[in-house]
């Protein structure tokens, strides 16, 4: 009997997915909370592109009701390690300030894809995995840009224009990274699918130093439970 998870046949939200441990578990929560997930995944030229593969397993996983990818190329731009190569992923700890990692306006362009997303789908609910706690320190994942990005959405489609208010969904913004996990594991999340690494190889193997890799590992030793992720060497 296959036991994998299906979606509800509830509402639809459009859900962001990278393929990282962060948006799983909001998949994970969004299908829990009844809704028909609609997972978009952005390729904008990362580095770390093991992590669109793993999108695409977890979509499966999780009971996606649809799973998009779409193509930009924010490395045109640059300006972050994540998608210019001539850029050193930093991999001596995580410090204060805004990292290098940091990609400009990234969560700015993926909610406005994800708002034309829901708007086409009739949804009024986009999930995103954005955390205030255990995270690097990116503007674009604070509550207080949640908050006023939600209040621009509403001002700028015919949907909300017309009365259909749309909600930016944070469900990870105030827990700390144990505490995701643990939420995650009680709703049935192979973390094991997951790449957080920013220097992931083709194979999705992490390289276990980098800010991202070592606010994982933290997570899962505060949680008091096994790391599955795959180490490169």
């Amino acid at each position: 009997m296959d036991n994998k998870p299906t979606s509800s046949g509830g509402k639809p939200a459009v859900v962001l997915l990278s393929g990282g441990l962060d948006s799983a578990t909001t998949l994970a929560i969004a299908r829990a909370d009844g809704f028909a997930c609609h997972c978009l995944s952005i390729d904008y030229g990362q580095r770390h592109r093991a992590e669109l593969a793993a999108a695409a397993l977890l979509a499966e996983a999780l009971g996606a009701r649809e799973h998009r990818q779409l193509r930009l190329t924010l490395e045109v731009f640059g300006g972050s390690a994540l998608t210019d190569e001539r850029i050193a992923v930093p991999v001596d700890g995580v410090h204060p300030g805004i990292p290098i990692t940091y990609v400009p306006a990234r969560n700015t362009v993926m909610l406005s894809l994800a708002l034309a997303w829901a708007e086409v789908l009739g949804s009024r609910d986009i999930f995103v995995g954005v955390n205030a706690v255990d995270y690097s320190g990116y503007p674009d994942c604070r509550p207080e840009y949640i908050a006023a990005y939600e209040k621009m959405a509403n001002l700028a489609t015919r949907a909300a224009v017309q009365g259909a208010s749309l909600t930016i969904h944070a469900p990870l913004m105030g827990l700390g990274k144990a505490e995701i996990i643990q939420r995650g594991i009680t709703l049935g999340v192979d973390y094991g699918l997951t790449v957080s690494c920013y220097q992931a190889d083709r194979d999705g193997r992490a390289c276990g130093v980098c800010d991202s890799c070592r606010l994982r590992r933290a997570g899962f030793s505060a949680a008091g439970m096994a790391d599955p992720t795959r180490y490169a060497g």
